[in-house]
C-alpha cells in the first residue's frame, strides 16, 4: 500500500474517530441537551480521540519510512555474493541504486546478469512486504489507539486539558523545527565557504577585482587557474539593486499614498488587486518582459541619443526589477499609514492643516518606520533576485558604474557555479558557498538595521 494512500486511510480513520468520541461524551450523560454536565466541550472529547487515533500511527508510520530502506538494503546485500558484498563503499552504494532501478522497471547502468536479476527479485518482495506490514501496523495502532482514548472518556474528564497540552506540544515542535531548520542552512553554508577560504584567501575573495573561477582539472591545463575576486559581483548587485529601488520606492510610496488618503473605496477596490496580480507574476515572466521588450528599447533609446548600450545591461534588468518590486513597497506603506490612528488625521484638519500637510507633517512622520522596514525589506528582495538578472543583464562580471553596460550578480554567480556535474571539493563550486554566506550576512544586516528603525522610531497610540 502506497504511504499517500496509508495517510488518506488515516484521515477518514480519524473523521470516524472525532465523531465517536463525540458521541461517547453526549451519551455518557444522557443526550446533547445534558452537554453542561460535561467538563469539557463533546467536541474535546471528539479531538482527545482523533489526537491518540492518529499520532502513535503517523510516528510509526514516518519512523518506518526512515528505517525502511536500510532494513532492506541490508537484507539485500546479505544475499549477495561475497565478492559484491566486499566492494567499496562507493561501489556498493552503486550498486544498490542499479538493484533499486531493475526492481521498479528502470534502466540500469550496467548488464544485468543472474545475481542482480535475484537480487532484484528479492529487493521488490521485500519492500512489498514491508509495505503491508506497515499498512497492517498502522492502521492497527490508529485502531487500537482509538479505542484505548474511546474508553477513557468520562463526564468529569478534562478532555480541553489534554488537547491543548498536545496542540501546544505540537506548536513547540513546529517552532523547533523552523530556527532548527535555519540553524542547519547557516551552518552547512557556513562550513563549506569555511573549505572555500581555507584554498582561496579572505583578502583575495572580499577586495580582489578579477572573477574568473574557472580552475584547471588537470595538471597540463593553462589559462584557467581561476581568480575569485567578488567584488564586480558586489557592485553589479550593488548597481541593479540601486536602479530597482529608484523605480520601486517612489513609484510604490505614491501609489500607497493615493490609495489610502486620496482615492475613492471604488478605485481603491480595482487597483489594489491589480498590485496583487502584479506582485503574483512569476520572476520568470518578468525575465522574459526585459530580455523581449525592456532591453532592446533600452538599447535603441541609448543609442538614439549616442549612448554606446548593451544588448544586456543593469539598466535593463534594474528597471523590471522595480516594477516587480513595486507591489511589495505600495503594500507595506500601504500597512504602515493605513495603522494611523484616525484622531491624528482629524486633528491636523481641524486645526486648519491642508490634506497635503496633513500627509507630509503628521501621517508621513507616524508612518515612517513601516515604511522604512519595507523599503529595506524591498532591497533585501532586489538583492536576491536572480532569473531578471540572468535573461536582462547577462552573465559578465564587469566592474563598472555605467548601467548600460552588462553586469552579473552574486545570485547569478550562484547559479552558474553550481550548474551542471561539478566535484564538490574544487575551489569553484565551493565558491557558490562563499558568495551564499556574504549574500546572507548582508540581508541579516539588512532586516537588523530595518528593526532597529523600527524600534527607535515606533510610537505607541491609545
Amino acid at each position: 500500500m502506497q504511504s499517500t494512500t496509508l495517510i488518506l486511510l488515516l484521515g477518514l480513520i480519524a473523521t470516524a474517530a472525532f465523531f465517536v468520541g463525540r458521541g461517547r461524551s453526549l451519551a455518557l450523560v444522557g443526550g446533547p441537551g445534558h452537554g453542561p454536565a460535561l467538563h469539557s466541550l463533546p467536541g474535546y472529547h471528539g479531538y482527545f480521540v482523533v489526537i491518540w487515533c492518529v499520532l502513535p500511527a503517523l510516528m510509526l508510520l514516518f519512523g518506518w519510512i526512515l528505517i525502511e530502506p536500510r532494513v532492506v538494503a541490508a537484507l539485500v546485500v546479505g544475499r549477495l555474493p561475497e565478492a559484491l558484498q566486499s566492494l567499496p563503499e562507493g561501489a556498493l552504494n552503486l550498486l544498490l541504486n542499479n538493484i533499486r532501478n531493475l526492481a521498479s522497471g528502470d534502466a540500469t547502468s550496467v548488464v544485468v546478469d543472474e545475481n542482480l536479476q535475484s537480487a532484484a527479485t528479492r529487493f521488490a518482495h521485500l519492500t512489498e512486504r514491508s509495505r503491508q506490514l506497515l499498512a497492517a501496523l498502522v492502521l492497527g495502532t490508529a485502531v487500537l489507539g482509538g479505542s484505548l482514548a474511546w474508553r477513557r472518556i468520562r463526564p468529569d474528564f478534562r478532555a480541553r486539558n489534554r488537547v491543548e497540552a498536545v496542540v501546544r506540544w505540537l506548536l513547540i515542535a513546529a517552532s523547533s523545527i523552523a530556527i532548527l531548520t535555519t540553524i542547519g542552512i547557516v551552518l552547512s553554508v557556513l562550513f563549506e565557504a569555511i573549505r572555500f577560504f581555507q584554498k582561496v584567501p579572505a583578502t583575495d575573495f572580499l577586495f580582489g577585482t578579477t572573477w574568473s573561477p574557472q580552475t584547471a582539472i588537470r595538471v597540463d591545463q593553462v589559462g584557467s587557474s581561476g581568480s575569485f575576486g567578488a567584488v564586480p559581483l558586489f557592485a553589479g548587485t550593488m548597481l541593479i539593486t540601486g536602479i530597482a529601488m529608484f523605480v520601486a520606492v517612489p513609484v510604490g510610496l505614491m501609489t500607497a499614498i493615493y490609495l489610502a488618503e486620496y482615492s475613492s473605496s471604488r478605485v481603491r477596490g480595482i487597483a489594489k488587486p491589480l498590485l496583487e496580480i502584479l506582485a503574483g507574476i512569476p520572476t520568470v515572466v518578468y525575465g522574459f518582459f526585459a530580455a523581449l521588450t525592456v532591453a532592446p528599447w533600452v538599447r535603441r533609446a541609448g543609442e538614439s541619443i549616442g549612448f554606446e548600450v548593451a544588448s544586456e545591461s543593469a539598466l535593463a534588468a534594474g528597471l523590471v526589477m522595480g516594477i516587480m518590486i513595486i507591489p511589495l513597497v505600495s503594500s507595506l506603506a500601504d500597512d504602515a499609514i493605513n495603522a494611523v490612528p484616525s484622531s491624528m488625521r482629524d486633528a491636523a484638519l481641524g486645526l486648519g492643516s491642508t490634506r497635503s500637510e496633513t500627509m507630509t507633517k503628521v501621517i508621513l512622520p507616524a508612518a515612517l518606520p513601516g515604511i522604512v522596514g519595507g523599503i529595506l525589506l524591498a532591497v533585501s528582495r532586489a538583492i536576491g533576485e536572480t532569473m531578471i538578472v540572468v535573461m536582462a543583464a547577462g552573465l559578465a562580471a564587469n566592474l563598472t558604474a555605467n548601467p548600460f553596460a552588462a553586469v552579473t550578480t552574486v545570485t547569478v554567480q550562484i547559479v552558474t557555479l553550481l550548474v551542471g556535474d561539478q566535484e564538490f571539493d574544487s575551489a569553484k563550486t565551493l565558491a557558490a558557498f562563499a558568495l551564499g554566506l556574504m549574500l546572507f550576512v548582508v540581508t541579516l544586516c539588512l532586516n537588523v538595521i530595518g528593526l532597529s528603525v523600527v524600534r527607535k522610531y515606533r510610537e505607541a497610540y491609545d
